[in-house]
């Protein structure tokens, strides 16, 4: 891996570097693997610097949904990228991974934002704290001055900031004044700034787009806010991030805000109308009430569709303006693509698409919940100690490994937790109710999971391909919870006392390791309430895997069909619902 030497900067926190794939902008990563480069066309494209050498750009919010798609974008372009994140582990399954420099810092920290960008012509901020509480304002102003304090230190060229499109002269919801807050401060700050404004975007994966994919696919009937009314100008995500790479090229010293937009302006309701249409669906029956306000709006927004309250509530409150662009002069120096930029009908389908084909890259379920737990898992050297409550249980498998991997691959969404049902979707319903991320969040791939994935409730930690998946809980909780589903031998269960001696040293046994760290009282309480269902909880889920991986072998011993049939069915289950 390069080190910070290698690319004329310096660091004082861990630097992970390119591996032997091209850095400077090929298309492929180690020679092999393409980068997504549908929003870069010659408009776009790095230019070298006296030296030779594209710029370096540093991107945060790498983990998020803009962040971790702008990432291969701008390899395609030809610039050299450096990624911010508090945890770099996450990203290791991107493939984008050994093709860029890898910083561990927290925005919120000045000497470790400084050090990530020393030496960086460009700077991304893709940072906003959305869905992260009532404090959401502070600590959306407090990272914006810290992060242009450390970029003034450093002297970067530019900093670019993906805003919210809003009205002059009216009172902005609670998000759009922050959204506008953060701008201002860029623009104040002595760094040549160019914030970028956009309204509703359009792609798979988008907290905008899911909640609106959702709300018409779920209710045939609705009534709504008034806010349906709205006149807004929507966005594809694939035009945000061509206007994101094409702001580095704008003149040295540019520091303003430039709205951006797609070409229809319309209605909220006529995009759900619209949306129904591209979708197959048919035209949906919207009725508008004046009473129901934006946080009653956002409880059964919650309920209805896998974007939670928290979150759902400021996309809602920033939707009873009307968000139109005000003028487009970005395409003096971005000018629009041959084919043009991308209607809202084809954004859709595009967006459709992906989501039918699994070619999901990010979605707003990305980005870890803010508040969600962070601390490492018990068992690790720095766990702090405190109680610890486990359930432990093995079974043997009368299947291949592989066999049993791939049901652990599969487990979630639409597949289920292959115990209680009822139960699960009870818990699911009150996480919802009480702002959590419940079941509805679903997996962003039905074949495979990557570390950072959403899964449900759960958040994927850690994988050991063919051996174990380990989860950590997002739900709401009175305490930090984990769950390892493992994949061990008959020799390692009994060398750790899971299982009797009479178990031969070949068998595959299904290891499943349930860990509660209690908050206080509550905590404990919490888990002296629960332990009575484990049986029927987590028993369960040992038979019930076991007896999927079993029957799946006999159905058919290729573990590679098994996978393709798990897609099949959820495909089809997808299907159903709309």
């Amino acid at each position: 891996m390069a080190s910070a030497e290698q690319t004329g900067t310096s660091t004082d926190r861990p630097v992970h570097g390119p591996g032997d794939g091209d850095l400077g902008g090929s298309e492929t990563r180690g020679g092999d693997v393409p980068h997504d480069a549908t929003a870069v066309d010659d408009a776009v494209v790095a230019t070298p610097g006296p030296d030779g050498q594209p710029p370096l750009v540093l991107v945060t919010g790498v983990t998020g949904y803009i962040g971790g798609r702008l990432v291969p974008q701008l390899l395609s372009a030809g610039y050299r990228v450096r990624a911010m994140a508090r945890r770099p582990e996450r990203l290791r399954d991107r493939p984008w991974y050994d093709d860029v420099e890898l910083v561990d810092a927290d925005a919120n920290d000045l000497e470790q934002v400084r050090s990530a960008l020393r030496g960086v012509d460009v700077a991304y901020y893709l940072i906003h704290s959305l869905g992260s509480g009532k404090d959401f304002e502070h600590l959306d102003r407090y990272t914006a001055r810290t992060f242009v304090t450390a970029a003034r230190d450093e002297h970067v060229g530019r900093v670019v900031y993906l805003g919210g499109l809003y009205p002059e002269g009216v009172a902005l919801s609670d998000h759009l004044s922050s959204r506008k807050e953060v701008g201002d401060i860029f623009l104040a700050s002595g760094v040549p700034s160019v914030v970028l404004k956009a309204a509703v975007i359009i792609g798979s994966g988008s907290a905008s787009f899911e909640m609106m994919r959702n709300l018409t696919d779920m209710l045939p009937a609705m009534v709504t806010p008034k806010w349906v009314r709205s006149w807004i100008q929507p966005i594809a995500v694939r035009d945000v991030l061509r206007y994101l790479i094409g702001a580095i090229k704008l003149p040295e010293g540019t520091n303003r805000g430039f709205d951006i937009g797609g070409p229809d302006v319309l209605t909220y309701r006529d995009m759900m109308q619209r949306y129904a249409a591209a979708a197959g669906l048919r035209p949906r029956v919207i009725v508008p009430l004046p009473v129901l306000t934006p946080g009653l709006a956002s409880h059964w927004t919650g309920i209805v569709t896998p974007v939670p309250k928290n979150i759902a509530k400021p996309l809602i409150g920033s939707l009873v303006h009307d968000v139109v662009c005000k003028e487009d002069d970005i395409k003096e120096w971005v000018p629009d693509p041959e084919e043009g930029l991308i209607g809202f009908e084809q954004s859709v389908r595009l967006a459709l698409t992906r989501i039918r084909d699994y070619e999901v890259e990010t979605t707003w379920r990305s980005a870890s919940l803010r508040g969600a737990p962070s601390d490492p898992l018990p068992t690790d050297p720095d766990w702090a100690g405190g109680a610890l409550y486990t359930d432990d249980r093995s079974t043997t498998v009368d299947a291949p490994a592989q066999h049993l991997w791939a049901v652990l691959q599969g487990i979630g969404g639409t597949n289920g937790w292959y115990s209680f049902q009822l139960g699960w979707w009870t818990r699911g319903v009150m996480d919802q109710v009480f702002g959590g991320p419940g079941l509805r969040r679903g997996r962003r791939d039905p074949l495979h999971l990557s570390v950072g994935d959403a899964l449900d409730w759960w958040r994927v930690e850690a994988i050991e391909p063919g051996r174990l998946v380990r989860l950590r809980a997002e739900m709401r909780l009175p305490g930090l919870a984990w769950l390892d589903l493992s994949v061990e031998t008959g020799a390692e269960a009994k060398e750790a006392g899971r299982l009797g001696p009479g178990t031969a040293d070949d068998a595959v046994v299904f290891h499943q390791r349930a860990l509660f760290h209690p908050q206080g009282l509550p905590g404990r309480l919490y888990w002296i309430g629960i332990v009575p269902f484990h049986a029927v909880v987590f028993g369960g889920m040992q038979r019930n895997v076991a007896k999927a991986a079993e029957d799946a072998y006999r159905s058919n011993p290729d573990a590679q069909a098994l996978l393709r049939d798990q897609a099949a069915a959820e495909g089809r289950s997808t299907a159903d619902a709309a």
